[in-house]
């Protein structure tokens, strides 16, 4: 009797482990969100800050919109900017396939940098009718205003 228990509890005992090993296949990175919801989606948010006070001067406002269906458009403030975004739990967010048109413009160096500080979001925090995006090392990168 000891002995089946023993062996019954060996088995569940290896499923479980085999069933913890598992896991549900990862997302892909490229494919579009369905069904955004949350308060990053809808609104313009256009530029206040890079990093925590640097103000930027551009020929038009950096800003970016989050649809739904999870693309994401906009402006570097030189060119026009389009991908897609992802949010994710624990207000974690990812842009992928950000590609923006190249126009020529005095900026273009701050129009790089507002891209790449897209590029590197990993979280965000919205207070207000402001969106902050942190680095991976929860470093802020920049800011922007919810337009109304």
């Amino acid at each position: 009797m000891i002995n089946r228990l023993a062996k019954s509890l060996a088995l569940v005992l290896g499923a479980l482990a085999l069933a913890a090993c598992s896991s549900p296949p990862a997302p892909d990175p490229g494919g579009v969100s369905a069904g955004l919801e949350g308060p990053v989606v809808g609104p313009r948010w256009n530029l206040l800050l890079v990093g925590t006070d640097e103000r930027l001067s551009m020929p038009e406002t950096p800003y970016f919109v989050v649809t739904p269906d999870g693309r994401v458009s906009g402006s570097d403030g030189c060119n026009q900017l389009n991908g897609r975004v992802r949010l994710d739990e624990g207000n974690r967010i990812e842009f992928h396939e950000l590609a923006t048109t190249r126009r020529a413009c005095p900026r273009a160096e701050d129009a790089q940098r507002v891209t790449g500080m897209m590029e590197k979001a990993y979280r965000y925090l919205i207070d207000h009718d402001r969106l902050v995006f942190f680095g991976p090392d929860q470093r802020v990168l920049g800011g922007f205003r919810r337009a109304d």
